[in-house]
């Protein structure tokens, strides 16, 4: 079923991601917002200067924050911080943000108003940049992303969203002052669990939602983009000759508020990653840091 795939992949899959030792600082810490105690890790290269970028990673559904990511690399060779916040339960005791499934549906709190708290917290007690503040998630932690896109938020300058989705209850809670919000989404044309034909009539159980060319032409639309990419072309993967995927990628621009949004398109990929097509941290890095002040 593609609810247990989902869980299953989000509870093992980052045990997988391994790195060598290098010049790093790992912190676990907490605080508490709305009545609820807020855990998370700190990934700070030991080099990193005061008011280094910052980057919010969020986790897959039914899994726990890990103390590695896929971010980590590129933040040691960039040297900007990553905060690794930890979702709270809902009814089944699985964790996962708050962004309308149907085993959601007794969860009152508020995701987006938790991350903008924790993250102002994050930047003054680190030294850390208050402009220059960036989100990404995958799986669950992608659909996070688009509904930053329909909420009024300051506090998040891009987002980069990898295998997530818009769930058609998340438009209902569009807000009227909801900034146009510079958006990259990188999904697998394969992918069973978060479909890129999308699921209108909610045949995985995590609710109906739009197809992937549907859903990120909404975000195009909405950052007033123009409707044809500037340039769309097709790369082979990092290990193009493992995998033999192709990567279709699309850039819709703005010339006027450079609210960009990207779309890769990974040719035969399911719900994962990416790792084995891509340096994914560095191209995550790369659209972000084109928002740096």
């Amino acid at each position: 079923m593609n609810y247990m795939k989902k869980l299953l992949f989000t509870l093992t899959a980052f045990f997988v991601l391994t790195m060598p030792v290098r010049s790093q600082r790992i912190v676990s810490d907490s605080l508490e917002i709305a009545g609820n105690m807020r855990h998370f890790h700190m990934f700070m290269p030991e080099t990193m200067p005061d008011n280094a970028p910052l980057v919010l990673i969020m986790h897959g559904y039914g899994s726990n924050a890990p103390v590695k990511s896929w971010m980590d690399k590129a933040a040691l060779r960039h040297g900007f911080a990553l905060c690794i916040p930890q979702a709270l339960k809902d009814s089944t005791g699985r964790r996962g943000w708050n962004v309308g499934y149907p085993m959601q549906q007794n969860m009152t709190v508020d995701d987006v108003y938790a991350m903008e708290r924790l993250a102002r917290y994050v930047q003054k007690k680190y030294h850390l940049s208050r402009r220059n503040t960036f989100l990404t998630g995958m799986s669950c932690g992608g659909e996070f992303c688009y509904l930053l896109t329909l909420r009024h938020q300051r506090t998040f300058r891009a987002v980069a969203s990898l295998a997530g989705l818009t769930l058609t209850s998340m438009l209902e809670q569009e807000e009227k002052k909801a900034r146009p919000l510079p958006f990259f989404e990188i999904h697998g044309t394969e992918d069973r669990t978060s479909e890129w034909t999308g699921d209108p009539t909610n045949q995985g159980g995590w609710g109906a939602y739009l197809s992937v060319p549907d859903a990120v032409a909404r975000v195009v639309s909405k950052n007033g983009c123009s409707q044809t990419p500037i340039l769309t072309d097709t790369i082979p993967g990092a290990s193009y000759e493992k995998n033999h995927r192709i990567i279709v990628r699309q850039y819709f621009t703005d010339a006027k508020t450079h609210n960009d949004v990207w779309l890769y398109k990974v040719v035969g990929a399911g719900h994962e990653w990416f790792l084995d097509d891509i340096d994914i941290g560095e191209e995550v890095w790369r659209f972000f840091s084109q928002y740096v002040k």
